[in-house]
C-alpha cells in the first residue's frame, strides 16, 4: 500500500510541475491585461495562446460593453467572454481577403505577379498598367493609404469606380505606404475572377471549410454575442477635419456630407469606409470573429495548409505569401520582427493589427500563436481624441508566450 501511495504522490507531483509554466503563463499574461482594464485603459480582452496542438491559454477579461454612446457607464454592463464576436477590422485583410487571393492564386485562377489590368478595369494606361496583385497584397502599389470614399459613394460598385479614378499618391513599388484602398480592390479582384461577391465567396469557399461557422460580415446583432466598439466614427471625422492627421482632401468641404451614426456600435463595423461606402463589406475591413474561429485560420497556416490532413492551400503557396520582402513584409501578412507586435521574434513569424484593438501572431518555427482581441474603442477618446493604443498590452503578452517552455 505504502509503494502505491508513494507512486501515487510522485504522480501528483510531476502533473503539477508540469502545470507550473502553464499557470505561470495565464497569471504574467493576467496581470498585464488586468492592469489596463484597472487603469480604464480598455474595457476588456479576450486571449488565446496556443503551441503545437496544445491551447495554453484561452480567457476572456472585463466587459465587452462598458460604455454607452454618451461616454456613461452601462447600468448592466455585458461581461467579456470567449465566445463574442469582435470587429477585427484590418485581420480582415489577412483572414478573409489575403486568404482567399491565396487559394485562388493556389488554384491557378489568378497570378500574383500579374497586372492588376488583368482582373479588373481601370488599370491599364500610365503609371497604373505598372500595379501588380504583388504590388496591392504589399502596400506598394503608390494607391492613396485612405480616402473618405463615403463622400462620393454609398454602394460597392461605384467606391470601385471612385478609387480607379484616383491619381497615383506614390510610384509604383518604391514604398510601403499601407493601403486601405489597395485592399478594397483586391475585394473586388475576388469578385471578378470568383464570379462571386465578396462575402458569398469567403463564406463558401473559405469559411466553411475551414469550420469558422460564427466569422461574417455585417453579423446577425440578435443572434450572436458581438463586443462593442466605438460611439459612432468621431476619430474618422476627426481625419476629415484635422489636418494634423494628413488625411484632410484639400477642397474638400467636411459639412458636404453628414451621414454619422449616431450611437454605439456594436455589430456594425466601425471603419467608416466599410460601413458607409461598401454596404459593411470590404477587402479593407467589416469582418466579424470570434478567436475560435481565428485559430482555425492560425492553425491552417501554422500546418502549412493542411486542415483536418487534407490540403487546403498548398505549402508552396503558404510558404509563397510568407516569405519576407525587401520591406520585411510578407503578401498581406506582417513580418517585421520590429514591430510592437512581433517584437524580437525569431525569423518567419509573421502577424497583423485592426484598429479596433485586435491582433494575431504566428511563430511558425516555435508553432506557437498568440490571438489578443481588445475593444479599445468602447472607452471612447482619450483627452487626446485618438484611442489608447494597445501595443503595450500586445508587446508584453506576446513576450509572455514567446517565453513559454
Amino acid at each position: 500500500m505504502k509503494s502505491v501511495a508513494f507512486l501515487l504522490l510522485i504522480f501528483v507531483q510531476v502533473a503539477l510541475a508540469q502545470n507550473q509554466p502553464i499557470q505561470s503563463l495565464d497569471q504574467e499574461v493576467s496581470s498585464v491585461i488586468e492592469k489596463y482594464i484597472a487603469d480604464k485603459k480598455i474595457p476588456g480582452a479576450v486571449v488565446t495562446i496556443k503551441k503545437g496542438d496544445k491551447v495554453l491559454l484561452q480567457k476572456a477579461y472585463g466587459y465587452a460593453q462598458l460604455k454607452e454612446f454618451d461616454g456613461s457607464i452601462s447600468e448592466h454592463p455585458e461581461r467579456m467572454t470567449v465566445n463574442h464576436l469582435f470587429d477585427i477590422a484590418s485581420l480582415t485583410k489577412v483572414v478573409g481577403t489575403t486568404t482567399a487571393i491565396m487559394k485562388l492564386h493556389d488554384q491557378g485562377k489568378l497570378n500574383i505577379e500579374a497586372p492588376v489590368a488583368r482582373y479588373i478595369t481601370g488599370f491599364d494606361e500610365g503609371d497604373k498598367a505598372k500595379i501588380t496583385l504583388r504590388h496591392l497584397l504589399t502596400h506598394t502599389s503608390g494607391i492613396y493609404e485612405w480616402y473618405p470614399l463615403y463622400y462620393f459613394s454609398n454602394k460597392r460598385a461605384d467606391t470601385y469606380a471612385f478609387i480607379k479614378q484616383l491619381p497615383l499618391k506614390y510610384p509604383v513599388g518604391e514604398g510601403r505606404h499601407y493601403s486601405d484602398l489597395g485592399f478594397t480592390l483586391l475585394g473586388e479582384i475576388i469578385e471578378k475572377v470568383s464570379g462571386k461577391t465578396l462575402d458569398a465567396y469567403l463564406k463558401t469557399e473559405i469559411f466553411a471549410p475551414l469550420r469558422m461557422t460564427h466569422t461574417t460580415y455585417n453579423p446577425d446583432k440578435t443572434a450572436n454575442l458581438i463586443a462593442a466598439t466605438s460611439m459612432g466614427n468621431p476619430y474618422e471625422k476627426r481625419m476629415i477635419e484635422d489636418s494634423t492627421l494628413g488625411f484632410v482632401v484639400k477642397g474638400l468641404d467636411p459639412k458636404s456630407w453628414n451621414g454619422w451614426r449616431q450611437y454605439l456600435l456594436k455589430g456594425e463595423v466601425n471603419d467608416g469606409n466599410a460601413w458607409y461606402a461598401n454596404e459593411g463589406i470590404s477587402g479593407a475591413a467589416g469582418l466579424f470573429s470570434p478567436v475560435d474561429d481565428l485559430q482555425k485560420l492560425v492553425d491552417m497556416l501554422k500546418n502549412k495548409g493542411i486542415v483536418r490532413g487534407k490540403k487546403f492551400i498548398s505549402s508552396k503557396t503558404v510558404s509563397l505569401f510568407l516569405t519576407q520582402d525587401n520591406f520585411k513584409n510578407g503578401l498581406g501578412w506582417m513580418m517585421d520582427p520590429q514591430s510592437a507586435l512581433m517584437r524580437n521574434a525569431p525569423a518567419g513569424t509573421f502577424g497583423h493589427t485592426g484598429f479596433t484593438g485586435t491582433s494575431m501572431v504566428v511563430v511558425p518555427t516555435q508553432k506557437l500563436s498568440v490571438i489578443l482581441l481588445i475593444n479599445r474603442q468602447n472607452m471612447g477618446l482619450q483627452p487626446t481624441k485618438d484611442y489608447f493604443n494597445p501595443n503595450p498590452i500586445r508587446e508584453a503578452v506576446f513576450k509572455a508566450a514567446l517565453q513559454f517552455n
